[in-house]
């Protein structure tokens, strides 16, 4: 079937909803008008009231009723609407969600998938796109996802409804609906912490994750560029074979986010590209991320974001060193 992001992850809860009946939903919303975004449409009137669940406007009810029902068995698959509404239940995440396997020297385990749209470009304002992966990266005990195409979410979702520890899966709202791609029907499974190798090359290694996957692919095209792409996929774990493999290989590195260039994702790949293959390398490495201020008005954010010009000139200038 070919489907844009927003049908494949509707059909992953689906299928693991028939797989599994201990798959809940739970969300503001997302039940008879399935959300904000009609991620899940259609499947209330599927599987009931009692496994799609519309809740309060309480993001932190939401999340602590998810563990509490991870904790009783289930898998609860919480929908937080925006990004930025996911901090009003930050301390449930971080003091109980990641810590309370640790805590309970794994005799509970916390297994559920937290969806949320990250991410601008679409004209929205700040509270609805923030790029918060770092934030959750930080904490052990989450595991941080983020696809950039239709077969990733379906595959990484699945694959997350199979783990034991909280997922972050954080969905790219401009990606919900740019594209389609063809892709099974059946369920299958994409291997969390693991990167993609989008595109092999052998001139420069651009690393990334997603809305950025396909702009850098753009610009690589355009440029005719013989660069390897690598799509993270998965933010906490970091693929660090994959990456330092790319990297010894090209000798020169480009990192590119949309979060705010501070203390982001990219400045934890750096260090660990430093520490670990400093030597392979044929000049600084660069990131192209966005300002590190909070997100503007939608009137400047293609000023705001990394933008393919940006892009550009980030690889000029590393070809020329």
């Amino acid at each position: 079937m070919k489907v844009n992001m927003v049908g494949a992850i509707n059909n992953a809860l689906d299928l693991a909803m028939q797989a599994d009946p201990k798959v809940v939903l739970l969300g503001e919303d997302i039940g008879k008008d399935g959300g904000v975004f009609r991620v899940t449409d259609g499947l209330q009137a599927k599987f009931g009231e009692g496994r799609v669940m519309d809740t309060p406007l309480a993001e932190s009810g939401i999340i602590g009723a998810s563990i509490g029902m991870a904790l009783a068995g289930l898998r609860p698959v919480p929908e937080i609407q925006f990004a930025g509404f996911m901090f009003l239940s930050f301390g449930q995440l971080i003091n109980h969600a990641a810590r309370y396997r640790s805590r309970s020297r794994s005799t509970f385990k916390v297994p559920m998938v937290v969806r949320t749209p990250v991410s601008g470009g679409v004209r929205t304002l700040e509270h609805h796109s923030d790029s918060p992966e770092a934030y959750y990266s930080h904490i052990g005990g989450l595991i941080v996802v983020e696809p950039s195409t239709p077969y990733d979410a379906k595959g990484l979702m699945l694959r997350a409804l199979k783990m034991d520890d909280p997922v972050m899966f954080l969905e790219p709202t401009k990606l919900y609906r740019l594209f389609k791609q063809e892709i099974p029907d059946e369920a299958y499974e994409v291997e969390i912490g693991k990167a993609n190798l989008v595109k092999e090359g052998e001139d420069l290694s651009i690393i990334t994750y997603g809305t950025m996957v396909n702009v850098v692919q753009s610009v690589v095209e355009k440029k005719k560029l013989n660069a390897d792409i690598l799509d993270l996929r998965t933010i906490n774990p970091l693929d660090e074979e994959a990456i330092l493999k790319s990297v010894k290989k090209t000798g020169k590195v480009i990192i590119v986010h949309e979060a705010s260039l501070s203390f982001g994702p990219g400045a934890e790949i750096a260090a660990r590209i430093a520490e670990k293959a400093i030597f392979e390398l044929d000049a600084p490495i660069m990131r192209v991320a966005s300002d590190s201020f909070p997100y503007p008005f939608p009137g400047y954010e293609n000023y705001y974001i990394p933008n393919e010009l940006k892009i550009s000139k980030a690889i000029d200038k590393l070809l020329s060193q």
